[in-house]
């Protein structure tokens, strides 16, 4: 770097014009005025007898010159996002500033659930732990499970020291108890409380956590190892982005295998830190972990593409050389920092690195039903470009949107209604859509005025025009796109040509030659 230089104050009292603030200095003794002379930085405190250990008092004539031999290393957002979840949770260490939330006194700690644990389970040994509860195994003494061993994440309400702690128990029972029907989501029974627990029950998985079959194998996977775990996982975030939830907290120590087999089923677990989102709605509050955590979480404004970042396959080592094109692709549209080029979780299962995958299922992905409203909502040249850059697309560009034009049940002449778009969601929806909310959202896509749409339209109206800009081959799309409109080839495109596309009114394109004529006369 260099050395670190300061700037000698002026006397302030020499420069015309300026009025300084003087201070009473007569009582100053001979030896603070001689350090005054002195030390270039020295400022007399108003009251130098009171402080006399302030450095203003010190022999030292001045600050020692610092070589810095390397730069500052860029700060890590392990220290932020800890001391926020232990705030959160009202966890602050005596020796921590913190930032003043409610009172422990008159929160409502009552959760309204069942208190007969005790009744139902005998609880075993503690089997894991994390920063806000710990989990143990139970035996069900009756109901449904009667002999079963389950797991029991235990809560203690003593923990709950904000009205945030308390909300975040009560919602994590709610998303658990909404999201059901998921082979890759760990099994609700039900939820229970006395005066110090939470207690939930749910599926025991004995498989172990992802991150010790990682290390296991020296934190190496193939490619064919990997696509088993990835298909995995990507099929229960999709699930719960569809249903509005997003985990906030995704990592191989929050996934578990239901056994010890080596091809058992993987089960996403630990819903403590996630939330409801609508599809037109940005969180701000900063949570996850460190590594994991996407940038945008720490600009306070994300949504479910927060997950995404997270959805990382784990190589061999030193992989780049070694591994396909495609699978350098799919790393590269899941951690990209603009969280609008990031891929969507029904897009990765739609990924080309993915075709050879039988057991991939493609869902019905959300970012379809927004795209399709802005489309429905812009204006005739916006829809004619987009049709033009739909038209432009490569057929493995084009398999993600047949499947989701599939989804949505066209009728026997290749068209789809707006209703079509509530049908479709009707089929996979939970409770936990009427908690986010995306029930209402679709609701109001379903109610649009529009024709039907063919699958040409349906393919302009999806278009991502931000992944596309993200994509090595953007150049040639636009540069294709353009040159539909320009009919004569001749470069620039005449107002007729454009006219052509957009099908405007005469009046309206009157107005444009008119326009046009003023601004060359200019």
């Amino acid at each position: 770097m260099g050395l670190c230089h300061g700037k000698q104050f002026q006397n302030r009292q020499n420069q015309a014009g300026n009025p300084a603030i003087s201070w009473n200095t007569e009582s100053l003794s001979n030896s603070e005025a001689t350090q005054s002379s002195n030390f270039p930085f020295y400022s007399p405190s108003p009251l130098p007898s009171i402080f006399k250990n302030s450095p203003a008092n010190s022999s030292v004539n001045s600050t020692p010159l610092r070589i810095f031999k390397r730069p500052f290393p860029p700060p890590s957002p392990a220290k932020h996002i800890k001391a926020l979840l232990f705030r959160r949770h009202g966890s602050i260490k005596p020796n921590e500033a913190s930032i003043p939330e409610e009172n422990e006194l008159g929160l409502d700690k009552n959760f309204g659930l069942s208190k007969q644990f005790s009744a139902k389970y005998v609880l075993g040994e503690e089997i894991g732990r994390g920063h806000f509860g710990y989990t143990c195994s139970a035996i069900a003494k009756k109901g449904e499970q009667k002999g079963q061993e389950v797991a029991v994440k235990v809560i203690p309400k003593s923990k709950m020291t904000t009205a945030i702690a308390v909300e975040d128990a009560r919602r994590e029972v709610r998303i658990l108890s909404s999201l059901i029907g998921h082979k890759n989501l760990v099994q609700f029974y039900d939820a229970y409380e006395d005066e110090d627990n939470v207690y939930i029950a749910m599926e025991l998985c004995k498989g172990g956590e992802l991150l010790d079959r990682i290390l296991s194998r020296g934190g190496k996977y193939s490619e064919e190892e990997a696509k088993v775990v990835i298909v995995q996982i990507l099929n229960v975030v999709s699930f719960c982005h569809l249903q509005g939830v997003v985990h906030r907290d995704l990592k191989p120590e929050n996934f578990l295998f239901s056994t010890k087999d080596e091809k058992s089923t993987l089960k996403a677990i630990d819903f403590g830190l996630s939330d409801f989102v609508k599809p037109d709605e940005r969180l701000n509050d900063i949570v996850g972990s460190a590594y994991y955590v996407a940038p945008e979480v720490l600009h306070r404004s994300y949504g479910t593409e927060a997950d995404m970042w997270s959805v990382d396959p784990s190589f061999e080592e030193d992989p780049w050389p070694s591994l396909s094109s495609d699978a350098k692709d799919f790393v590269k549209g899941l951690l990209n920092k603009d969280y609008r080029r990031r891929m969507t979780a029904s897009q990765a299962l739609s990924h080309p690195w993915l075709h050879d995958r039988h057991d991939v299922k493609i869902p019905s992905d959300i970012l379809v039903f927004k795209l399709v409203k802005a489309y429905i909502c812009s204006s005739s040249l916006r829809k004619a470009a987009l049709g033009a850059l739909a038209k432009t697309l490569t057929l493995p560009q084009l398999y993600y949107l047949k499947e989701q034009f599939t989804l949505l049940g066209p009728n026997k002449n290749g068209y789809i209604s707006m209703q079509n778009f509530r049908t479709a969601l009707m089929k996979n929806s939970t409770n936990a859509m009427k908690d986010s909310r995306v029930l209402d959202y679709v609701n109001m896509v379903s109610c649009l005025p529009y024709r039907k749409l063919d699958f040409e339209e349906f393919a302009a109206a999806s278009i991502s025009v931000y992944q596309l800009e993200g994509m090595a081959s953007w150049e040639q799309h636009a540069r294709r796109a353009y040159e539909l409109f320009d009919e004569e080839g001749n470069r620039p495109i005449v107002i007729e040509e454009l006219a052509s596309r957009v099908e405007v009114e005469d009046m309206i394109l009157h107005l444009l030659e008119a326009g046009a004529k003023r601004s060359f006369a200019n």
